[in-house]
Parts: structure tokens; sequence; C-alpha cells
């Protein structure tokens, strides 16, 4: 059954490259008007020019989600073109070069947890304001299998995709009764470039990276039954289907989009 999100309004922070465009680009090709928030202006641009190529509505609005008053900015924007805001996908997030608990600096936990989660914890505010008047409402926040494994991934970007499912459980619990579903998606190995285009600058905060442990192109297959990457797309589509009216009793979960990695 095709889902149609027609005069839905979303907003999707990270929307302007990888998994947030997969996520933005199936947003709008099931009907909804998508704000994509995000510090990657000419990134942002491609981004919207390839949606209204496909048909859909799209914006770019240039967000940096360690700053609440933007992420407010970015859902006002969104809630503007259809006088509220139906779905918002925190998105937004870096990387951590793989670095160890003592391979970590503060500066680069700092800049890891402020986006991953404090952004979250921004984006989860700004549209609660809105969804809890309106009794309606779709969150989905970008946690990862490294949320779920304690192997997959850095100290500083593990906490934080471990956080965000914990502020979803606890979000969602709160906020069921308005008609709010909040949950998070684990994306496992998908084809995108975050490690190369994650916004921070890591230098020696990640000799791992700099070494390169743990980035052998086919070592994920190993772990991942389905012996290939995921696509933004299939991202994409699960958010969609959270999304939706069908996902109505969905609520507080943490879903792996991963080929299999988790049930391992």
């Amino acid at each position: 059954m095709k889902i149609d999100l027609t005069g839905r309004s979303a907003a999707v922070t990270g929307g302007e490259t990888g998994i947030g465009l997969g996520i933005a680009r199936s947003l709008a090709l099931a009907g909804a008007h998508v704000l994509i928030g995000g510090i990657l202006e000419d990134e942002g641009a491609r981004a919207v020019a390839e949606i209204h190529a496909l048909g859909g509505r799209a914006e770019f609005l240039k967000t940096d989600v360690r700053h609440a008053a933007q992420v407010e900015a970015l859902v006002d924007a969104a809630a503007a073109a259809t006088g509220k805001v139906d779905i918002v996908v925190n998105n937004a997030g870096v990387f951590d070069g793989f670095a160890s608990c003592l391979e970590t600096s503060e500066r680069l936990w700092d800049q890891v947890i402020d986006i991953n989660l404090r952004g979250v914890f921004f984006g989860c505010q700004a549209a609660l304001r809105r969804m809890v008047p309106q009794g309606y409402g779709r969150i989905i926040n970008t946690s990862s299998v490294g949320g779920l494994r304690g192997s997959a991934d850095g100290l500083a970007y593990t906490a934080s995709k471990w956080g965000i499912i914990g502020l979803t459980k606890q979000a969602a619990c709160v906020y069921a009764e308005n008609g709010i579903t909040i949950n998070a998606i684990c994306p496992g190995v998908i084809a995108t470039e975050i490690r190369k285009n994650s916004g921070i600058v890591l230098g020696a905060d990640a000799p791992n990276m700099q070494r390169g442990v743990g980035v052998d192109p086919e070592s994920f297959k190993k772990n991942v039954p389905a012996k290939r990457r995921g696509s933004p797309q299939e991202v994409g589509d699960a958010v969609v289907f959270l999304a939706s009216e069908q996902a109505g009793y969905i609520n507080g979960q943490a879903l792996a989009i991963d080929g299999g990695w988790t049930a391992t």
C-alpha cells in the first residue's frame, strides 16, 4: 500500500546529504512539504533542486542544531507551510573517527554530544511545543546500530546514540496520550559519506581514523548477513512508514535498519 503524506509538513535536520537526504526525498515523494535544515548551504540547495526535479516540495534553511533558537526557527518555518508541523526528523549527526575512551579529547566529546544528542533534544522540544497543542505529531530520531551495540563505533558517538534511544523512549511514554509518537531509527552500514563529511575537524582527536582502524570498506560483511550496504532511500522509506497513520500504535521503539547485523 502506498503511503500518502499529502498535506503534511515535515522538518528534517541534516537533510542535505546522506541518510538525511534519503529521508527528505522519501518524505517529499510521499507528498509531504519538507523543510531541510543543515549547515551545508550548497548541498542544501542541490537537495532542494533534486527533490523539485522529482516533483516534490522542499525548502532549505541553514540550521546549526547546537543552537536551540535555530532549531526552533526551522520547525517554525516548516509549520508555516501548512499551518502546523506534523513530522520532525532529528537526523543531524557527526562521526567520531572510532576514537576510544583514552583517545577521546574533551573537545571531540563536546562536539559529538552537542550535535548528536543535544541537537536531538532541541529538536524534540521544538516539535513538542507545537505538537502537544495540536494533539498530533510524529517525531523520528536518528540513532544508529552504534546505539544498540557497544562494539560498532567510537566512545562519543556510541554514547550519543545510546542517549538518543533513552531520550526517545522516555519522551514517547510522556507524550503518547497527546497523539504523538516518538521513535528512533538505528541505521547500520549505509552508503553515505558521514565519516568524510562530518562537519567537524577530527585531527589528532581521532587517531583511529588516521590509522585507518575500522574503515576497511569490506569489513562490514563479516557482521552484516545481507553482505551489502543499505541505501539512504531504504532508511527514508522506513521513516515514511513511521511518519504515517499506519504506524500510529508504534511508539518508543528503536528500529534497526541494518541488514540483520543486530540479529547476529
